[in-house]
């Protein structure tokens, strides 16, 4: 049986790429350039690497998943969400913890979300994952934000091209009740809504990979979530065959020793963490 190679390519979008200003264009309604919302140092160059990766080596690569963190504007990680005790508003990058809400601290913005919201933050803090974190409204449906980098999506066009074979695109987060930085599963997954629960097919699908190549943004939360749960969840086991393309991915500033952590246990777990010329042979 042939060998084959899948490459995962994890939140590569406008919002959390440092951009140059050359490389944002101008809202035709505001009349100011567009700025990624959440920049992830590096990120621009990372991409640019793995779109060359893509390129040399798309010969050798039998298909492309390509996921998109896709939310609405209201949603319980974004800051229109929230208010403060005095009506303010909260600032990115604030955490919110069930106590504080409890306390008074912090409350919705719509007061009958707040029940809805406590069941949230108790379940998530029970997981020990995570802290909600608000941060900037990012990756909103339809916006400049929510699209592939430039270049990845050229060179994913030209990989579609060649091989007369779609790139598969998967969303996720658009349930705005709870955060989803894993592409496989929300971090609460909610019964009533099955784009929350352990997303099935796609595991199967990545399951079939001989080789699975992993890029995106940004290490320190989407692909390290995501890889978390493939290394728990792939039905086929063997994490040997995940192969980080650690030039490929970087973490958001201020959450470094996070990335550095998640490629460490995941190196102890058989992963294997390589620089996308080194990768490519591999392919």
């Amino acid at each position: 049986m042939a060998h084959r190679t899948e490459l995962l390519i994890i939140d590569a979008q406008n919002d959390f790429c440092d951009l140059p200003d050359s490389w944002c264009p101008s809202d035709p309604v505001i009349g100011q350039r567009l700025q990624p919302a959440l920049p992830v140092p590096g990120a621009h160059a990372d991409l640019l690497r793995l779109a060359g990766f893509i390129a040399d080596a798309g010969a050798r690569i039998d298909s492309i998943t390509v996921t998109l963190d896709s939310h609405h504007r209201h949603d319980i990680a974004h800051p229109p969400y929230w208010r403060r005790a005095d009506g303010a508003a909260v600032a990115p990058f604030t955490p919110i913890t069930a106590a504080q809400v409890r306390a008074g601290e912090f409350t919705p913005a719509v007061a009958a979300e707040r029940p809805r919201s406590l069941a949230y933050l108790d379940a998530l803090e029970a997981t020990g994952r995570y802290t909600l974190m608000v941060w900037p409204v990012h990756c909103q449906l339809g916006s400049w934000g929510h699209g592939l980098h430039p270049a990845v999506l050229a060179a994913c066009n030209a990989w579609e091209e060649a091989h007369h074979t779609p790139v598969r695109v998967v969303d996720k987060g658009s349930y705005p009740w709870s955060e989803h930085y894993s592409a496989l599963q929300a971090e609460v997954p909610d019964p009533a809504e099955p784009a929350t629960q352990l997303n099935q097919a796609l595991l199967q699908r990545l399951d079939a990979a001989d080789t699975l190549l992993v890029a995106g943004q940004a290490s320190s939360h989407c692909v390290k979530a995501t890889v978390e749960h493939l290394v728990q969840h792939l039905p086929g086991g063997r994490p040997q065959r995940l192969v980080l393309l650690t030039d490929c991915m970087s973490p958001v500033a201020g959450f470094e020793p996070q990335a550095q952590g998640f490629l460490a246990a995941m190196q102890a777990l058989g992963v294997r963490c390589l620089p996308q010329a080194e990768a490519a042979r591999l392919a």
